[in-house]
């Protein structure tokens, strides 16, 4: 299943804020996983100088993984498929 990077923003004093945003994620993956709809949330990268966080969803499509991302109330402003050289190896 492909693999999708969702970009949100999280300002450097909020880094703390993460955890809370992981579960949310794995939460909204579950309950749609649930349904019809395959969701996974993987990990999230937070990147404090540019004030970015990436949360890694795999999914059927990146409309799939915006959803769990909206729902988990993440305010994604991109979605974009991402290849892992871990998961290449497998």
């Amino acid at each position: 299943m492909p693999s999708y990077l969702v970009e949100t923003y999280l300002a450097r004093g909020q880094a703390g804020e993460r955890a809370a945003r992981e579960r949310r994620a794995c939460s909204a993956a579950e309950e749609l996983a649930q349904g019809s709809i395959r969701v996974r949330f993987d990990q999230s990268i937070h990147v404090p100088e540019d004030e970015i966080c990436f949360f890694i969803f795999d999914a059927p499509s990146g409309r799939d993984a915006a959803l769990a991302a909206q729902r988990a109330g993440l305010d994604p402003f991109r979605v974009v498929e991402a290849v892992s050289s871990r998961k290449e190896k497998k």
